[in-house]
């Protein structure tokens, strides 16, 4: 993972980002000898929001972002506010009304799936994020932020093996440049 981030140019912001995550008040991380060694197991959730929102970083590929309804603009403003306040609950519900509106935003469901992930629910973050994947692009940041979703809850669920096949099908969302002569 390191050095497909390292190629990606993505290393940087991740440990930054790392570096500036805490665990919530009150959770503890496993710290004895028998807990689980993978990546994500040994990330809070804040962190793993973190690695997923860093390989979501636009790259060299052009993204097209729809027109939104002004409605759902302003729920996006309220749940970013929640959860910069440290309400993943709160800024989740704001989300599901906005996809009231905007049923099939991938973009939602996605943040969705991220928020779940903060919430240390690793089956509702894996099924946001494979449902931001089936109704958004195939390419780019977007499905590159749903395919590292899947892979950390299915890391934290200790699906090892299929964590690895989404971490790879993430790899094939890059988007090669053009070769210009």
């Amino acid at each position: 993972m390191i050095a497909r981030l390292t190629r990606l140019g993505l290393l940087a912001p991740v440990l930054l980002l790392a570096a500036c995550a805490s665990s919530p008040a009150g959770q503890a991380t496993p710290t004895s000898a028998s807990a689980d060694t993978t990546p994500s197991a040994r990330a809070t959730p804040a962190e793993l929001v973190a690695q997923v929102r860093a390989a979501g970083e636009n790259g060299l590929e052009l993204e097209v972002q729809p027109l939104r309804d002004p409605q759902v603009d302003d729920l996006r403003a309220r749940a970013r506010e929640l959860e910069d306040a440290g309400k993943p609950k709160a800024a989740f519900e704001a989300l599901a009304q906005a996809l009231e509106i905007s049923p099939e935003d991938p973009e939602l469901l996605q943040w969705q799936a991220e928020l779940s992930l903060l919430r240390r629910s690793w089956e509702q973050a894996e099924l946001l994020a494979a449902k931001s994947y089936e109704v958004g692009p195939k390419l780019g940041g977007l499905c590159r932020r749903n395919w590292a979703t899947i892979g950390h809850a299915r890391d934290m669920r200790g699906a090892d093996e299929a964590a690895e096949v989404a971490h790879r099908q993430g790899e094939s969302c890059i988007v090669a440049p053009p070769v210009r002569m």
